[in-house]
């Protein structure tokens, strides 16, 4: 694993929004897999802000969202869906057709998951998957367990991460979802690049596992340890463990 250290969530934000939107450019229809949460809202303001006024041409950029809940609408919105439109969909020249995202409202949610592969492996896979990390070393929502789903599935959602998203639900961690669709790890690992970025002191555990840690499905972001191309970008208060 590549390891890039920032002093905060701005610097961080900035470099990789800046190597975003040089890939971008150099490459117009990169296929680009992001993920949603509080860590990568610095991320998605700095793209806006840089992309508008048409600066950078999106509109052969694909994109696919790591997941999603279940039982909420697209246009619900406290739904992942809603908080992309907001954050970066309605603000960048992306065209509707080229945005991947699963339907939490699909009628059949096991075939939704397999829709949801068959459009990624269509689009020739994903070139670079940005990940965030939960508290408790998730990553999509690949919960810890003794065993982990290969590909996009739905998942049960642990107290920890449906208190981490309480706040979309005004707070009560009650109403968050119990389910949600997700990426599975297999999904993740065939990403050509993953960048996975993590900020705040509550995420410096996780982080130490993941770098330094023994491979478990206990922690699902030690996984990405197997694979050839990853960065690691952390702030100092994430980072506060890492040796070196």
């Amino acid at each position: 694993m590549n390891i890039e250290r920032f002093a905060d969530d701005d610097a961080l934000s900035v470099a990789l929004a800046t190597y975003v939107l040089e890939t971008i450019v150099k490459q117009p229809a990169l296929v680009l897999g992001l993920p949603t949460g509080r860590t990568p809202l610095g991320l998605y303001r700095e793209l806006r802000e840089r992309s508008g006024r048409n600066r950078i041409d999106w509109s052969r950029v694909r994109t696919f969202n790591l997941d999603e809940f279940a039982g909420l609408d697209p246009s619900h919105s406290n739904s992942y869906r809603a908080y992309m439109q907001a954050e970066l969909f309605d603000h960048v020249s992306i065209d509707a057709a080229n945005v991947g995202f699963l339907d939490g409202a699909a009628p059949d949610l096991k075939a939704e998951c397999r829709r949801y592969e068959d459009a990624i492996e269509a689009a020739g896979g994903i070139d670079v998957q940005i990940l965030g990390i939960g508290a408790n070393g998730h990553i999509g929502f690949n919960e810890p367990a003794g065993g982990l789903c290969a590909h996009t599935h739905i998942a049960e959602l642990e107290q920890e991460s449906r208190e981490a998203n309480a706040e979309r639900f005004g707070g009560d961690w009650t109403k968050v979802p119990e389910r949600a669709l997700s990426m599975g790890m297999a999904t993740i690992l065939n990403a050509r690049e993953i960048v996975l970025i993590a900020t705040g002191a509550e995420k410096a555990d996780a982080v130490h596992g993941m770098i330094e840690g023994l491979i478990s499905t206990q922690l699902p972001a030690s996984i990405l340890q197997v694979h050839p191309r990853v960065t690691v970008m952390v702030d100092r208060a994430a980072a506060r463990w890492l040796s070196g």
